[in-house]
């Protein structure tokens, strides 16, 4: 595709709305999602809409940090320092981030029933998903896996953060809990689990199987992802029934 071309220069079937509409939007580039929000182009060289959202991803990435990392904490001001991106255009981005948040961390209710990793990520998101400092948050199920209601335990630096198995469980056992998950985020946005998260978690089970109460998974939030450590490592192999 050339993109110092207008949109409408394009063939239609190259055209990112029309695109979106045919295929759907998971089908769309980064900068075609963009191109989207600005509707126009120009900037340096006279760019296409298209154009410009590349020309825009490459000056974030500029500090050597994921675009995308950037641009869901970029400001107003700076995306106008940007040839090419105006007022208008910075604030029909910015929207879009904030909806996409916001759309992301809708909490359920309590009482609804968690019953995968994906229900148990998306309960915990709000707290988790998008802050700059490590928390460590636990989820409370009762004997169905409703959900009796969430709760941070310890918050970190930017980097760690500390969650005592003893404090853990001490909130589960005041909340009356007889189920529960753990999560914690990364803001680097990493999902690989560290050393350290991974003997918590062992201590973690061994405690939940003392006190007969499940763990049922770790999770690692961040960068608008998750990851169950219940599915990606061999702790679980000995331990209680699946979700």
């Amino acid at each position: 595709m050339t993109y110092n071309l207008r949109i409408t220069d394009l063939p239609i079937d190259e055209r990112p709305r029309e695109r979106l509409l045919a295929n759907g939007a998971n089908h769309l580039s980064t900068a075609e999602l963009i191109a989207i929000l600005l509707g126009t182009g120009q900037g340096p060289g006279k760019l296409s809409a298209v154009g410009l959202g590349q020309y825009l991803l490459k000056y974030l990435g500029e500090s050597q940090r994921d675009p995308l990392m950037r641009l869901r904490e970029v400001s107003a001001a700076e995306l106008i320092e940007i040839p090419g991106v105006g007022p208008a255009k910075a604030t029909a981005i910015l929207a879009a981030i904030e909806l996409g948040k916001r759309t992301f961390q809708i909490k359920p209710d309590e009482r609804s029933i968690i019953d995968s990793p994906g229900s148990a990520a998306a309960a915990l998101s709000h707290e988790l998903m998008w802050m700059s400092q490590e928390k460590f948050a636990v989820l409370l199920l009762d004997v169905k896996n409703r959900l009796l209601g969430t709760h941070i335990i310890t918050i970190g630096t930017a980097t760690e953060t500390l969650a005592p198995p003893r404090e853990i469980f001490r909130e589960v056992l005041r909340q009356g809990a007889t189920r529960v998950i753990v999560a914690h985020n990364h803001p680097s946005g990493s999902l690989d689990p560290s050393s350290e998260d991974l003997r918590l978690t062992e201590q973690l089970l061994a405690g939940a199987k003392l006190l007969n109460v499940p763990l049922l998974d770790h999770l690692i939030l961040g960068n608008g992802d998750w990851a169950s450590l219940r599915q990606t490592t061999e702790l679980w192999s000995t331990q209680f029934d699946n979700l």
